[in-house]
């Protein structure tokens, strides 16, 4: 174990905005209230505020796509091969990208990916203006985009920790989890309201306007190189297969995505609201129960995120880990019993603010458990994890539901996430040993 895993010291950390100041304890209701100290450091004001922008935009396309390749197909089973055509570069270029963000300045990085990003989107607007109608196309392009976005994602979040200092790593990982919780609430929303007005190619290219103001964001920060350490080496095979050499050594690390694997695996089930609002829920309308199951999880994570003050200053990030996984699965053990809809919903927003407890402090963990010059593939490694792991939980569901029972298929999950994160928790200290 090195230094940064057990102290929680984050080396090369820092911003240029001054030291990490020590702050009077906030009273009455402002110690409920999302912690906003990160929002002091002028460069990471300007990372986060683009956010706001981009987490709707970004959703716009989201919709977008299997909008169109539906309206040409007719077929879901098209709309469900996008997903996979998106899926395996965002996998593959995310891995690579940690490794180049963690041997080239990451501010040059973001600027180039969140461009590529930007001229995908202007591409699929001319293509949904011009009325080509090509789904190969589309799938060529949503294929490139996702290349572009696990290249960006590694290097904008590994970014983090050179902006803020490291008491502050949790708080800034709650301000920007609540701005992309809300984006996929409030971007589907306002994408279903508009198509009707202005037309799906205007979507896209709504969200390729958007993107400029993140270009602007990334302009204006501060230079990212990599240490003098890493500044040498090449973004290869070699470099990816040291990440995952580094996570194995660093049990603390493993144990981080481990949590989120067995979270989202056997305690994802999204795959079975569809059946659960047909069936079970049907009484209240197949439409209404649909769009609240589908709903519950995010709103209950913004509402997580509007509160995290009650949480993100805890030192003991390893323990707020395991916490937070265990009320993961108890909610949705809970939401598997359930037969009324407004049980379901409540227990499903439960596990929301569950998810964002998780997701900001695995979030922090990656950031100070891990050196400057390896968080760029820490981050490519988490990107894989948050992405895969949910994919991987609609086969498992889908095919437990048909075998058991969709409510039955649920809560078994749930109460094996508790058992497995106790289980791993028991075997392995490292984690509820870790804090900052």
């Amino acid at each position: 174990m090195d230094t940064s895993e057990s102290s929680g010291t984050v080396p090369g950390a820092g911003t240029d905005d001054g030291p990490d100041t020590e702050e009077a304890p906030r009273r009455g209701w402002r110690r409920w209230a999302m912690d906003t100290r990160p929002l002091r450091r002028p460069a990471y004001r300007r990372l986060w505020s683009s956010t706001i922008v981009t987490a709707v935009g970004s959703q716009l396309t989201a919709v977008a796509v299997p909008k169109q390749i539906y309206d040409i197909t007719g077929s879901s089973a098209w709309v469900g091969y996008a997903s996979l055509a998106g899926l395996v570069p965002m996998v593959l270029f995310a891995l690579w990208g940690g490794a180049v963000a963690d041997t080239m300045d990451r501010r040059r990085l973001l600027l180039i990916t969140n461009s590529g990003i930007a001229v995908t989107s202007v591409l699929f607007w001319l293509q949904a203006v011009s009325g080509l109608d090509s789904v190969a196309v589309l799938m060529v392009l949503l294929a490139a985009q996702q290349a572009f976005f696990g290249l960006n994602a590694p290097a904008r979040n590994a970014s983090i920790a050179r902006l803020v200092p490291a008491g502050e790593l949790a708080a800034a990982n709650a301000l920007g989890s609540t701005v992309m919780q809300t984006g996929l609430v409030a971007g589907p929303l306002l994408a279903g309201a508009l198509i009707p007005v202005i037309g799906l190619p205007e979507l896209y290219l709504l969200d390729a306007l958007a993107l400029t103001v993140t270009l602007w964001a990334v302009v204006r920060l501060p230079a990212l190189p990599p240490l003098a350490t890493t500044a040498a080496k090449r973004a290869g095979v070699r470099e990816i297969a040291e990440g995952f050499r580094y996570i194995s050594r660093h049990k603390v690390l493993l144990l981080s995505f481990l949590a989120d694997v067995v979270a989202m695996v056997f305690g994802m089930p999204r795959a079975l609201f569809p059946q659960l609002a047909d069936r079970t829920y049907a009484s209240y309308g197949e439409g209404l129960a649909l769009g609240l199951l589908f709903a519950a999880i995010p709103i209950g994570a913004v509402l997580g995120g509007l509160f995290s003050g009650t949480f993100s200053r805890a030192r003991r990030h390893g323990w707020m880990v395991i916490g937070a996984v265990v009320a993961w699965g108890a909610a949705i053990t809970g939401f598997g019993l359930s037969s009324s809809l407004w049980l379901a919903v409540l227990f499903l927003a439960a596990a929301g603010v569950a998810d964002m407890v998780s997701m900001v402090f695995r979030g922090a963990i990656l950031l100070s458990a891990a050196t400057d010059e390896m968080r760029g593939r820490m981050q490519g490694v988490f990107t894989v994890v948050v992405a895969g792991g949910p994919r991987l939980a609609d086969v498992l569901h889908g095919t437990a539901g048909a075998a058991f029972g969709p409510r039955t298929a649920v809560a078994g999950g749930g109460l094996l996430v508790v058992a497995l994160m106790l289980t791993l928790t028991t075997a392995v200290p490292a984690l509820r040993r870790y804090r900052v």
